[in-house]
């Protein structure tokens, strides 16, 4: 008899290494599905249709799946929340825990589909029965630490087919295809602020005013005014508007005193 071709559900963002994960695991011979997940309300969609048109291409059918209430719960609220206390949060990971090795993941299964597909920069390698997390082979582009969450039962689940090769080799199979996201730049920001004012964005989340207040040294020596907390993160060295012989950094924000501590 036949073997059933394996099916596969590819994590589609509209950006280039998604697309390029799907092209691949098409090339494999295998039936692949294209899913974007919908994070935010009131989006323009513009990712959901450059991934719905890389699907078109590839001639793979495409599921958008509706996840703004859970992205809301459990990715932007918990970034709130450590913002709120001078922590510095990384929303990447919760998303890939919660959502694109969760929910997504869950509904792929129930589909049907055999293993997720992601456009991460890592590998999983199987040694002794045990999943392992891996670097992708470009060490500039490494995504692992994102990963680093997930459990041996999502591992299992999981194809990285990026992992093995470099960003500038993915960017020239997008080319040849001529994929729409080709020629877009990597994001540096976090998805839900693509302008990177996380200040702003907190402040319209919560209509709450975060009061300006005092820069200090290690000492308590005043240095300088600060913006509100939430502009301010641990290690930080830039934007801190403080004139100083040596390079300063954030060692701390001092929330009872509402003082961001620097040295």
């Amino acid at each position: 008899t036949m073997m059933r071709k394996q099916h596969i559900c590819v994590a589609m963002s509209g950006g280039v290494d998604s697309a390029v994960a799907a092209y691949l695991t098409k090339s494999a011979g295998l039936e692949v599905l294209g899913s974007t997940l919908v994070l935010l309300e009131g989006d323009d969609g513009s990712n959901c249709r450059d991934a719905q048109s890389i699907c078109r291409q590839l001639d793979i059918p495409f599921l958008p799946l509706a996840m703004e209430q859970t992205f809301a719960q459990k990715v932007i609220c918990p970034f709130i929340a450590a913002y709120e206390r001078g922590a510095t949060p990384n929303p990447c990971v919760l998303c890939n825990r919660n959502l694109k090795f969760g929910a997504l993941l869950e509904k792929a299964l129930e589909l049907g589909c055999e293993k997720l597909v992601t456009g991460h920069y890592a590998r999983v390698v199987r040694e002794n029965g045990r999943f392992l997390l891996k670097k992708g082979l470009d060490e500039g582009k490494d995504q692992s630490y994102v990963l680093y969450c997930l459990t041996q039962e999502q591992l299992s689940h999981i194809w990285l087919p990026l992992g093995e090769m470099t960003k500038a080799q993915a960017r020239a199979i997008a080319l040849e295809q001529g994929f729409v996201s080709a020629n877009r730049p990597d994001s540096q920001d976090i998805c839900f602020i693509p302008d990177g004012d996380y200040a702003a964005f907190i402040r319209g989340k919560t209509g709450r005013d975060y009061p300006q207040g005092d820069f200090v040294d290690p000492q308590g020596k005043v240095l300088g005014r600060h913006k509100g907390l939430i502009h301010y993160t641990v290690g930080q060295r830039r934007g801190l508007g403080v004139s100083a012989a040596q390079p300063l950094y954030v060692q701390q924000l001092d929330i009872p005193q509402n003082r961001v501590v620097l040295c």
